[in-house]
């Protein structure tokens, strides 16, 4: 947790002497200055800002863009262009909700994550690697962290990740759908520092939902050991991504 709160771009990580709260103050104003407005015209930047830590606050949750717009004072189409300005520049990464012909009631709305936890943790005010850990935002940030890790490793490969999440209106929810050519990867993503086998109730669910198209599922944990939590389902550290 304490690189989540630095962060994982490359200066930071070489130049461990660099002071993280002064450089992604820098970043997030170069970004405001230069590549916003290289994308799109932003009339109010003090606003747009505003926005932007809205959404932090919010990483790793379903995204209501109308209730973040009223709140702000801005129209829903304002919010939905801006969005769609962190989402062109990488700031930010949409999850969409995976659909099939199950017959089931599903979760329409989307997710976001920020693509850097430290970008994230600057934003929502958090520096100290204490409270990081064991406050209200932990496990938004570590399921960022993931989400992210994720993603990162199939554009490196110059793969676009089609990555998805899945939730119920009873309630079944899967943190994250990996789909490739013909099968799903579900992975459950849980911050605690202990694998147990209710880790993977939800995926032993998705199983039954798709039995031709998932043949094994995993969840990532912050602790230290790769073992079988379930039938076909494997905890592994997120260390080993």
């Amino acid at each position: 947790m304490g690189q989540s709160l630095r962060g994982f771009y490359p200066e930071l990580i070489a130049r461990r002497n660099t002071d993280k709260e002064l450089w992604h103050a820098s970043y997030i104003q170069s970004y405001l200055e230069r590549d916003v407005r290289s994308i799109r015209q932003i009339g109010d930047l003090v606003l747009f800002q505003s926005f932007i830590k809205t959404l932090a606050a919010r990483s790793g949750q379903l995204l209501n863009l109308s209730d973040i717009a009223r709140d702000l004072g801005i129209t829903s189409n304002t919010a939905k262009h801006w969005l769609s300005v962190l989402e062109a520049s990488f700031l930010v990464i949409i999850l969409r909700p995976y659909f099939a012909n199950v017959g089931k009631r599903l979760v329409k709305s989307p997710k976001i994550y920020f693509t850097d936890t430290g970008t994230l943790c600057h934003l929502t005010g958090l520096t100290d690697a204490q409270h990081t850990i064991s406050g209200p935002m932990a496990g938004a940030i570590f399921e960022t962290a993931v989400v992210t890790e994720i993603y990162k490793r199939f554009m490196h490969r110059g793969r676009v990740p089609k990555m998805y999440f899945w939730r119920t209106s009873a309630g079944v929810e899967i943190d994250l759908l990996v789909e490739t050519e013909n099968q799903l990867i579900p992975i459950e993503i849980k911050h605690t520092g202990t694998a147990r086998p209710q880790m993977a109730s939800s995926i032993k669910t998705i199983f039954k939902d798709f039995p031709d198209k998932i043949t094994q599922g995993y969840v990532i944990y912050p602790g230290e050991a790769r073992l079988p939590v379930a039938p076909k389902v494997m905890a592994l550290p997120f260390s080993d991504l």
